[in-house]
């Protein structure tokens, strides 16, 4: 039993797709698929969670993720609670567990939370009261695990779901990305024929984290076949830390183009979980291209945190 799970099994907090049954993992995207096949957004609200109350707990910024659980929480008629602790209780000395208690005692029931410390979620989880859900969106360089979830949904709706006949390339700063993580576990766990990982030794982590995967630095031989290219978000610090010599160098090293993209499978897709830093990790025609799947997973991750809610609360 892992904390997540309760003792029969079933899905209480989703804090990580690291050690997730492939059964639940692959319910999650089954329903998430069936819901976004139902032409999600064009049809009447579902009242699955009429009179819950759900909390966005983010203790760090974040547009997208936050929205998309915002709008995936509402189709399923939930009433939304935004939380912002920079101009909450927060900064005033209140801890989050304390936090997180007075929201319970309101009657909240699910709390989606980001935290920029690794482990904070599964923290605050093992604080939770019976019945309350909470749902990782990101901690520290640990988990995204529903951005992990809409990543391989995409992949599956462009190639099938033989993921053993593919080989999948991630780009870029590994070592601080836990979409990268997240990513990975789902990618094992569906028994990814081939991973490999490509960026600059000094964005990959040497933790284990890669075991498995065929790692590199030469982009160009990388990308040599590959089905699905998965890039990375540089966040420009690492620039000023010194990890990276210039955004310059790393677009001509690490940036994909048209160009480069022809030495992928000719069918190959192109996947970013955002935001784009264009000319930087990706051209403009590679990110608004024919193979770009980018506005697929922007939908896709309505559709996973609708699964993702109805499972845990419905």
């Amino acid at each position: 039993m892992t904390p997540q799970l309760d003792s029969d099994g079933r899905l209480r907090h989703l804090l990580t797709l690291d050690g997730l049954p492939r059964d639940t993992l692959c319910r999650l995207i089954d329903r998430a698929g069936q819901i976004r096949d139902a032409a999600l957004g064009r049809t009447p609200r579902r009242q699955v969670l009429d009179g819950t109350t759900i909390c966005t707990l983010f203790f760090e910024p974040s547009t997208r993720t936050r929205s998309s659980f915002h709008i995936a929480a509402q189709r399923l008629g939930a009433d939304v609670l935004n939380f912002d602790a920079s101009t909450s209780s927060t900064r005033k000395g209140e801890t989050a567990r304390d936090t997180l208690r007075n929201l319970e005692a309101m009657g909240v029931r699910g709390f989606i939370v980001r935290h920029a410390d690794d482990g904070a979620v599964a923290a605050l989880a093992a604080e939770a009261g019976e019945g309350t859900a909470l749902i990782n969106a990101g901690d520290g360089r640990s988990a995204h695990p529903t951005q992990g979830l809409l990543d391989v949904l995409t992949i599956r709706q462009a190639k099938g779901a033989d993921f053993s006949r593919l080989k999948i390339l991630m780009v870029g700063d590994v070592n601080h990305s836990r979409v990268a993580r997240s990513d990975l576990h789902a990618l094992r766990t569906l028994g990814a024929g081939e991973i490999r990982v490509c960026g600059p030794t000094s964005l990959l982590p040497d933790d284990g984290t890669l075991a498995g995967c065929a790692t590199g630095q030469d982009f160009d031989a990388m990308l040599d076949g590959v089905d699905v290219v998965m890039m990375l978000r540089l966040q420009r610090e690492r620039m000023e830390e010194g990890l990276v010599s210039s955004l310059e160098d790393y677009h001509r090293d690490y940036g994909l183009t048209t160009t480069r993209l022809k030495r992928a499978a000719k069918d190959a897709v192109v996947l970013h979980p955002g935001p784009i830093n264009r000319g930087v990790e990706i051209t403009d025609e590679v990110a608004d291209g024919p193979q770009s799947l980018v506005l697929r997973q922007v939908s896709n991750g309505v559709a996973i945190r609708m699964a993702v809610l109805e499972m845990l609360l419905g």
